[in-house]
């Protein structure tokens, strides 16, 4: 399956991944019918009914190439001996379906019990431990997608908060470019969450491989700071996390907050993009603008 004719212009929402989950399945030779929704975010993640895969569905063309890499990813982890989620035997490579890059996982195992901090920390110990693959990793923009998540609510938000947006994003730039990290940079998970951890019977494994990346450590370990401090995740499994990894960058580095500014901007404009399918994501998106422009580092975020 090659690239498709369509622009891709048309909204990515819940029936129309289903569509590209259909036509997917047929090139690769496996059935839709059934088909269960793990998760509807920035990809659409289905899981076969009839075969032990997992479909993940982006939401642009221009995201192939990261989808690629993420099976890249994948099969030098399993080299290196790093448990994480693997491509599904068999499968084609990353497809472009429709205008969307559509990628087939092996299927995981029921969870034994919900991922916590010190499963995170000392799978990122394994990460931070490797040197560079044989193959190019990008730079951890934590900013890249901020025009187009912004983009795609055109006329859905107010365009002063989409200017803040922007604004803020070129101030977090300038800040990171003059960072002097705490460890040595090499590559990284770029999403380093608990809920990115799946705990099944042979223990803790990495999923959610596409922002992958060669940068600053930190940004592995500031995530879990801001999900205590924005999200309300107990201090009990941010202590828990930094003990397993062995450092705590929030409190030993100067540099936490450069990081931390970024990615809150980039989390708000995330939401953005759900906003034109979904009312609830309007009114998640004017609560993060508006503790951004108003400073209020304590105002708690909800998950989205």
């Amino acid at each position: 399956m090659g690239a498709d004719a369509e622009s891709g212009e048309r909204p990515f929402g819940r029936e129309r991944a289903r569509e590209v989950l259909a036509e997917a399945c047929r090139a690769a030779g496996l059935a839709p019918e059934g088909a269960r929704e793990v998760a509807f975010g920035e990809n659409a993640v289905f899981d076969l009914e009839a075969e032990p895969v997992v479909v993940r569905i982006g939401r642009s063309a221009a995201l192939l190439d990261r989808a690629r890499r993420e099976a890249e990813v994948a099969a030098w982890l399993a080299a290196e001996g790093v448990p994480a989620v693997r491509p599904a035997a068999g499968a084609p490579g990353a497809l472009l379906v429709a205008g969307h890059p559509v990628t087939f996982w092996d299927r995981l195992p029921e969870p034994v019990r919900p991922a916590g901090g010190a499963d995170l920390g000392a799978l990122l110990r394994r990460v931070h431990a490797l040197g560079e693959p044989p193959f190019r990793l990008p730079r951890r923009d934590l900013l890249a997608g901020v025009d187009r998540w912004l983009a795609a609510a055109a006329g859905h938000i107010d365009p002063a908060d989409a200017a803040y947006l922007l604004r803020r994003r070129d101030a977090c730039a300038e800040r990171i470019a003059g960072l002097r990290p705490l460890l040595q940079p090499g590559p990284i998970h770029g999403d380093a969450l608990p809920r990115n951890v799946h705990v099944g019977p042979d223990g803790p494994v990495l999923v959610d491989l596409e922002t992958f990346a060669t940068d600053l450590r930190e940004h592995d370990l500031v995530v879990m700071a801001l999900a205590r401090d924005r999200y309300g995740l107990p201090e009990a499994e941010y202590r828990a996390f930094t003990a397993a990894y062995g450092r705590d960058a929030d409190a030993e580095w100067e540099g936490a907050g450069a990081l931390r500014g970024a990615r809150e901007t980039a989390s708000a404009a995330w939401v953005a993009q759900h906003v034109p399918g979904d009312p609830r994501a309007l009114e998640e998106f004017r609560r993060r603008v508006a503790s951004l422009r108003a400073g209020d580092a304590t105002a708690r975020w909800h998950a989205f």
